[in-house]
């Protein structure tokens, strides 16, 4: 999930000027009024899990404080192969305080357990009420499929660097997928808590706990290929931002 300190940042000073007799600009408070380019890069998780696995979720943004194209990426490896990967390509644009639309398209990458498969995105992603930053997406894939995401993180604040961040996401399809294990429903759950170190506001390494499991259909073509529908795992990992 998404770092918004710098997102927050942002709108605080544009809130700051709209106070100050920019109302008139037909921009919402929370968007600048200038074009200046911006770029950030969040690497989320940068981890090694107990299980000799390794996992990456991260993105990457530029544009102005209205319009960006985002770039999201995940990779997960599991004894030397590559499990899942994933990149999306979005057009992001700010649709309300701490809130963007977004829409665009999202490859997974062919594996050995699937094929190559492209999806239509629509997303919004932003901070809820009591700072739960929420990253939420429906998928059309190109043969009809349909999937829905919705995740949700929160920081926990312990000291100004010493912070505890548990996690949600879930994954819903409206159709069975043997070939990748994925079931009609509520598919898939991933779910973690981690207690990180910020050195820098940049720079953070962590420890903390990471939790998968599977239900309905997908659990059962999960035990059908003599894997695991549920599993826990220790995990060690960078996070940061630039």
């Amino acid at each position: 999930m998404k770092k918004l300190l710098m997102t927050s940042a942002l709108l605080l000073a544009a809130n700051a000027a709209a106070q100050e007799g920019h109302h008139g600009t037909g921009t919402p408070d929370h968007v600048m009024d200038h074009d200046s380019l911006l770029t950030f890069l969040n690497i989320d998780q940068l981890e090694v899990r107990e299980d000799d696995s390794q996992a990456f979720n991260g993105d990457l943004w530029f544009g102005g404080d209205r319009d960006k194209l985002w770039l999201k990426g995940t990779l997960e490896r599991e004894e030397g192969e590559t499990e899942n990967a994933e990149l999306q390509v979005l057009y992001s644009r700010a649709v309300a305080p701490y809130w963007d639309l977004q829409m665009g398209l999202r490859h997974d990458f062919k594996l050995e357990n699937g094929p190559s498969k492209n999806w239509g995105v629509i997303g919004l992603q932003g901070l809820a009420p009591y700072f739960f930053e929420v990253d939420s997406a429906l998928f059309v894939g190109e043969d009809g499929d349909i999937g829905f995401s919705v995740g949700a993180e929160y920081e926990l604040l312990f000291t100004q660097r010493l912070i505890l961040s548990p996690e949600i996401e879930l994954d819903f399809y409206g159709q069975n997928d043997r070939e990748n294990e994925l079931g009609t429903g509520l598919s898939d759950m991933e779910a973690g808590l981690r207690l990180r170190y910020e050195f820098t506001r940049q720079f953070a390494p962590y420890i903390g706990v990471h939790r998968e499991r599977k239900f309905g259909r997908a659990a059962d073509f999960a035990r059908e290929d003599g894997h695991e529908t549920r599993e826990t795992t220790w995990v060690i990992g960078l996070k940061a931002w630039f």
